[in-house]
């Protein structure tokens, strides 16, 4: 009964309980399956080639094996084309910072053949992601470089704007008005009044000491300077090294002195970055001047006293200009004098503008 029964029905019963496949790949790739299953059965049925029984139940499992790995290969790079792009984000991250995004595309390695419509579609997907990926890796990694520009080009509009301001307030000489745009005068305050580094207002630089307004700077410079080539310029009165720097744009030497220690120090921190080779500072008694460089072009004063001391008077050259705020000590009543030396023994005195200015001593601290 059972060779009869095996006679009748060649297939195995394992063939019988096998799992259905699933159509999976494109519609060729399925029935190129079923006629290769087929001519497997057909085969099976001829007389003579086929034992039955167990030995053609071996063979058969070899057979539906084979076609079944041809079938399931092709299909097989669906799950590849999903899988690969996760491993393959971050070397295309990688390349992306050193070559361009469309190049690290097309080093990605190709799909297979059979799965190419599904590689195909999704390709984009997964170079779009790298994409974006990559230019947020980018904007971490890079320095923010259009950032810094852009904060140097405000800082430079500021002082231009502040220059306008000054032309307009009747700072006629261009000679003043370049100097002033190219000092960065919040190089010369606190890291706090930065951001009021260019109104024209006096700032606070510590010990009870103030750096004077931008007119007020422009303002005695162009009255020391009157159109004229400066050589030897004497600044009494250093502070923070605003003023100092902004001379040393318009004569050939500057000299300034200061009988504040710590300012001292901090106007050469101050300028030491900006590398001004005709600057000289000095610590000392500022009413006493500075005999061993006199005579001097131009004297700046930026203190106040109650009269303008002889020494610096003898210091000035002839035909040279002083210009210093006279008045009381207290801040009232002081105004911005002009003293222009005509002879050896002969001065004339211009009184002009109301000032506020700290206070002229002696000695040093």
């Amino acid at each position: 009964m059972t060779s009869e029964r095996a006679k009748r029905f060649p297939l195995g019963l394992e063939d019988l309980v096998r799992e259905p496949r699933r159509p999976e790949g494109r519609p060729g790739e399925v029935r190129a399956a079923a006629l290769a299953a087929s001519a497997a059965l057909n085969a099976r049925q001829q007389p003579g080639k086929y034992a039955p029984g167990g030995a053609g139940g071996k063979s058969q499992s070899r057979a539906p094996g084979n076609a079944q790995t041809v079938v399931q290969a092709k299909p097989q790079p669906k799950p590849q084309t999903i899988a690969p792009p996760k491993p393959q984000a971050a070397p295309s991250l990688l390349q992306s910072q050193a070559k361009p995004q469309p190049q690290s595309a097309k080093a990605q390695p190709k799909p297979s053949t059979s799965a190419s419509g599904a590689a195909a579609r999704g390709a984009p997907q997964s170079s779009s992601s790298a994409r974006s990926a990559a230019r947020s890796n980018e904007r971490a990694a890079a320095p923010n470089v259009a950032l810094s520009g852009a904060l140097a080009l405000t800082s430079e509009r500021v002082r231009e704007r502040m220059v306008e301001r000054l032309r307009a307030n009747g700072v006629t000489d261009q000679r003043v008005l370049n100097a002033m745009s190219v000092v960065p005068r919040h190089m010369f305050v606190d890291p706090g009044l930065a951001a009021q580094a260019y109104e024209d207002a006096a700032l606070p630089i510590g010990h009870h000491q103030t750096i004077s307004k931008p007119s007020v700077v422009a303002r005695m410079i162009e009255l020391a300077a009157a159109g004229r080539a400066l050589g030897n310029v004497l600044e009494i009165g250093t502070g923070c090294g605003y003023q100092a720097a902004v001379l040393s744009q318009v004569a050939r030497e500057v000299y300034s002195i200061e009988r504040i220690k710590p300012l001292s120090e901090r106007a050469k921190t101050n300028l030491r970055p900006l590398r001004i080779p005709n600057i000289r500072l000095h610590y000392g008694d500022g009413r006493l001047g500075l005999p061993s460089a006199a005579p001097f072009d131009a004297i700046l004063i930026a203190a106040a006293g109650l009269d303008v001391p002889q020494a610096l008077l003898e210091q000035l050259a002839i035909g040279g200009r002083l210009v210093a705020p006279v008045g009381s000590q207290d801040g009232q009543n002081q105004v911005l004098t002009l003293v222009e030396r005509l002879g050896p023994a002969q001065w004339r005195e211009s009184r002009l503008d109301r000032v506020f200015f700290v206070p002229l001593k002696s000695g040093v601290i």
